[in-house]
């Protein structure tokens, strides 16, 4: 069982979010608007909770289930809340047309997260290739990248099982 925070409250947040709590995971949910955050807990139920935003969130898994250009603006604003939590970036870097990405090949969303994150803090990508249908629906594999050894293995070990299973 892991400690996941959710920040987001749209469907990526709601399907992890139940996934979460089907596998026996402890999840708070974060948003902008707290009544969104508030009902997304209550739908989720077993014990999800909504926490205030920008306060440190209770998970030792940090999901950032925003827009890709709203992930390294909200781990800045967060800042040392994030230190030694592993942040995970779900993200895809679409353009408004849905037809290419908004930056070139040589970084990411995540590679970008991590160079605001505070020291300790580990950043893995993971679920960018798979749609919400398929979390609510089926057992997908997940991919997940990141320089950090010991925090893709945590997420792997805790926080991807519960999300993925």
């Amino acid at each position: 069982m892991s400690n996941i925070t959710l920040i987001g409250t749209g469907n990526m947040a709601r399907a992890l979010g139940t996934r979460a709590v089907a596998g026996g995971d402890t999840v708070e949910i974060m948003g902008r608007d707290q009544s969104r955050a508030e009902d997304l807990a209550q739908a989720l139920g077993g014990g999800a909770t909504a926490g205030k935003w920008g306060a440190v969130p209770a998970g030792d898994i940090v999901v950032t289930a925003l827009l890709a250009d709203a992930v390294v603006p909200v781990v800045a604003e967060y800042g040392d809340a994030l230190a030694g939590k592993v942040v995970v970036d779900i993200s895809n870097p679409f353009n408004a047309a849905f037809d290419g990405l908004v930056h070139g090949e040589e970084t990411s969303v995540a590679q970008e997260a991590a160079t605001v994150a505070p020291a300790g803090t580990s950043v893995v990508k993971a679920f960018n290739t798979i749609f919400r249908n398929v979390l609510e629906n089926g057992t997908p594999t997940v991919f997940m990248a990141g320089d950090d050894a010991q925090a893709k293995g945590l997420f792997a070990d805790e926080g991807g099982q519960g999300l993925s299973d």
